[in-house]
């Protein structure tokens, strides 16, 4: 099934897909392959960062910068196109068919850009906007703080107003691509006499301040992608405030909230090709005439269909022109869940050899030992599985909130 979107995506698809098959660079598709998903997990983000120091990857990002397909979704007057949804959600199709890498600039790109085109100054856009699209500030995130779970709120980080500085003291924690970042965007508490969502402040700062330190957190698979960041007086300019002082609950909702459809339709094209490996693995084992592996991988694929159906459903509601619904909470309730279990299958299908770890340096894990453990973080960060069912039941299905215990 394919969706109709009309003449006019139907040139922009086939003039994007003839500009991709003249401007790609000899080797780029080559060095790594790029349509699996960062859910993998383990060392996926080890093999990407030698891929992108390849001379290949940085012609191919230059090129892409050039015809401003970088950023592409930001307001032309910020550097991109005003690429809408549907156009956004064709041009990461087309990458991934192409078997190529489309250029995004993180974090800054899709949660602290949208949060500065919202609520930042004038001068405020002219500054960080471009250093964003050029790849200059490359930012991780300062939300999640020790002992708090899920409740964003409860910010113990401190930021001190000292004349036209602020200094932030605390603890973050979990943050993916701290070593790869050279900025973080955080809250911290500004005013503590105010309630707990008020009182919060939104603030950019160097992360690579003398009074920043932060620490590997080794995961079950072998792998550091996350973080726990210390910060002793870091300082930056009152300009870095976005939103203005007691003002970061707001932004932080911004940043949360910007939800995109161009993700919509090619969200289950990474899993699609991880099941496929599956199948081949399990061909190779002579499992596939087993009765319980045909019926796992049923399922599987059943599951990856649905994927697919669901975003092409978010997108048709994005080409009609009404706002998304509960598709994010439900995708990524839908999308952690099935990945923990098709890792369980894998290893089941391994059998006996599932229990080895390979030889080599460091903690060795095999392709499938990786999904396995990896998965398992999907059902915790970007919001937990109970708390993806909480938004589901109270903003989808109206049904009551669950009671509050009083502190």
């Amino acid at each position: 099934m394919e969706l109709d979107l009309g003449p006019e995506i139907a040139r922009f698809r086939a003039e994007l897909r003839a500009w991709i098959a003249a401007e790609t660079p000899p080797g780029l598709a080559g060095l790594i392959d790029w349509t699996m998903p960062m859910t993998a997990g383990g060392r996926r983000g080890a093999q990407l960062a030698v891929a992108m120091a390849d001379p290949a990857y940085a012609e191919w990002a230059a090129r892409l910068l050039a015809r401003r397909l970088i950023c592409p979704q930001w307001p032309e007057e910020y550097g991109g196109q005003g690429m809408d949804a549907v156009r956004l959600a064709v041009l990461n199709e087309e990458f991934y068919r192409a078997g190529v890498p489309r250029v995004t600039r993180g974090m800054g790109e899709s949660l602290v850009g949208p949060s500065i085109i919202v609520h930042g100054s004038p001068e405020q856009r002219a500054y960080f906007l471009p250093r964003i699209i050029s790849g200059d500030d490359v930012y991780c995130q300062g939300f999640s703080e020790p002992n708090h779970g899920s409740d964003l709120a409860a910010v113990e980080t401190r930021g001190v107003v000292q004349g036209d500085e602020i200094a932030v003291t605390g603890q973050k924690v979990w943050t993916s691509g701290a070593a790869r970042a050279n900025r973080m965007f955080l809250l911290c508490r500004t005013d503590p006499d105010a309630e707990k969502h008020a009182g919060l402040s939104y603030v950019l700062i160097d992360f690579k301040d003398p009074g920043v330190q932060y620490r590997p957190i080794k995961q079950i698979s072998g792998a550091a992608e996350f973080c726990e960041d210390f910060l002793d007086g870091v300082r930056a300019p009152l300009f870095n405030v976005i939103g203005g002082l007691n003002n970061g609950w707001r932004v932080a909702m911004t940043t949360l909230g910007h939800e995109r459809g161009g993700q919509a339709t090619v969200a289950h094209l990474g899993f699609e090709r991880e099941f496929w490996d599956l199948v081949e693995m399990a061909r190779k084992r002579g499992k596939t005439a087993d009765p319980l592996v045909r019926q796992q991988l049923a399922w599987a694929y059943t599951q990856v269909e649905l994927m697919r159906y669901s975003g092409l459903r978010t997108l048709a509601r994005v080409a009609a022109g009404r706002p998304p619904g509960p598709e994010a909470s439900i995708a990524k309730l839908f999308w952690s869940e099935y990945h923990k279990r098709l890792g369980e299958i894998a290893i089941s299908i391994e059998g006996p050899d599932g229990l080895l770890r390979p030889d080599g340096d460091g903690y060795q894990v095999s392709k499938w030992q990786n999904v396995f453990l990896s998965s398992r973080a999907g059902t915790i960060y970007s919001g937990t599985s109970e708390i993806q069912r909480n938004i589901i039941g109270e903003r989808a299905l109206g049904l009551p909130k669950e009671p509050r215990v009083a502190p």
